[in-house]
C-alpha cells in the first residue's frame, strides 16, 4: 500500500476547509510528490490526521462536494485525453477507463479527447489531463487534481471508508492490475489478435508499429515489479500466481459488494471507478483466451455493478455491449 505521511496542518475559517500540507506518496497510490497543499472537508480531516474544534465540526458545511455543484466554478476548462472505447465500454483502457468514472461521479465537466491516427504523443502516457498550464498523467494524480477543483466523488466517506477505500486500491493493484495487464497485453492471442491491432489502429504510422511493443514491454515490466521479482526473472514463473491472485481479488470485491449498488451504499465513489476501471475490460472486451473474462462473468453482482454504471453514467445500453 502506498504510504502516505502528512507533515502539518493549517485549519482555517475560510469555508470551513482544512488546508493539509502533504508529503510523500499521494494518498490513492500514485508517484511520490513534492510539498503539496490541498483542501478537504473538516468531515474527513480525521482521515488525514486532524482533530478539529467543535465549531469547526459544526461550522464546516460550505465545502459541498456535491459532484461538483456548489465547489466553485473552473476557470479553464479541463481536457482528458485517452484512450477511447469499443465492446460497449467508454474506453478499453483500464487507467483512461477509471478517470472517466470518476469525473462521472464527481460532476467533473471534462472535455474528453479520444486518441486517433492525428495522435503526436509518443511514449502512450494516457491518460493526461490538461487546464491553462497545468498538464497531469496517471489516474491517482488526475482523481487528486480533480478533488483540489471541488470534485470530490468521496465527500460523504467517513474516515473508516477513506481507508478501506485506500486499502482495497492497494489491493487491486496489488493483485488484479497484472492479470489486466497480462490479459491484455502479454497473452500472446490477446495481444496479436485484439489488443495489438486495436491500439495500432488509433495511432499515426509509423508510430502504430512501435508503441503496442513499447507498452507491451512496459506493461511486463510493471507485472514483473508489482509482483516483485526481479527483471530477469522469466514471466512463466509467475503466470499462474497472477491469475490466482487475481480470481481471489475478484472473489473479495464480489463479497464486499454483496448486494449493494456501490461499495458504499448508494452513492459511488473512487473505489467504485477503480473496480470499474480494472474489471468492466476484462468482463466486456472479447479475448480468445477467456480464462479470467468467465471467472468473471460468475460474479454475478460484479457484472450488474459494471453494466449499472454504463447504463446510468455513460448511456450505454447492454444491448451495445
Amino acid at each position: 500500500m502506498a504510504d502516505k505521511s502528512f507533515v502539518g496542518g493549517i485549519r482555517e475559517p475560510r469555508q470551513g476547509l482544512v488546508r493539509v500540507i502533504r508529503r510523500g506518496r499521494s494518498g490513492w497510490g500514485g508517484g511520490r510528490v513534492a510539498l503539496e497543499r490541498s483542501e478537504v472537508s473538516p468531515k474527513l480531516a480525521p482521515h488525514f490526521g486532524f482533530r478539529l474544534s467543535e465549531a469547526e465540526r459544526r461550522g464546516g458545511g460550505h465545502f459541498r462536494g456535491t459532484r461538483g455543484r456548489g465547489g466553485g466554478k473552473m476557470a479553464a476548462p479541463l481536457e482528458l485525453r485517452c484512450w477511447g472505447g469499443g465492446w460497449g465500454l467508454p474506453s478499453v483502457h483500464s487507467e483512461s477507463l477509471v478517470v472517466l468514472a470518476y469525473a462521472k461521479f464527481s460532476g467533473a465537466p471534462l472535455k474528453v479527447s479520444v486518441i486517433d491516427n492525428t495522435w503526436r504523443g509518443s511514449r502512450g502516457d494516457v491518460p493526461i489531463l490538461t487546464s491553462e498550464d497545468n498538464i497531469v498523467s496517471q489516474p491517482a494524480k488526475i482523481l487528486n487534481f480533480l478533488r483540489k477543483q471541488k470534485y470530490n466523488a468521496d465527500y460523504q466517506l467517513s474516515a473508516k471508508q477513506g481507508a478501506d477505500t485506500l486499502a482495497y486500491i492497494a489491493l487491486l493493484e496489488e493483485k488484479l492490475l497484472p492479470a489486466v495487464l497480462h490479459t491484455f497485453w502479454i497473452e500472446n492471442d490477446n495481444y496479436f489478435t485484439v489488443t495489438k491491432p486495436w491500439f495500432a489502429s488509433r495511432i499515426p504510422f509509423p508510430l502504430s508499429l512501435i508503441l503496442p511493443g513499447r507498452m507491451s514491454k512496459r506493461a511486463l515490466n510493471r507485472i514483473l515489479l508489482t509482483k516483485g521479482e526481479p527483471p530477469h526473472y522469466h514471466l512463466k514463473e509467475v503466470e499462474a500466481q497472477i491469475y490466482r491472485d487475481a480470481k481471489e481479488c475478484l472473489n473479495l470485491l464480489s463479497n464486499r459488494l454483496g448486494t449493494s449498488q456501490f461499495f458504499f451504499g448508494n452513492t459511488p465513489t473512487t473505489l467504485d471507478a477503480y473496480v470499474f476501471g480494472f474489471v468492466a475490460p476484462l468482463y466486456k472486451v472479447h479475448f480468445p483466451k477467456v480464462q479470467l473474462q468467465e471467472h468473471v462473468k460468475q460474479l454475478s453482482n460484479l457484472c450488474r455493478f459494471c453494466d449499472d454504471i454504463l447504463s446510468c453514467y455513460f448511456r450505454i445500453s447492454l444491448a451495445d455491449g
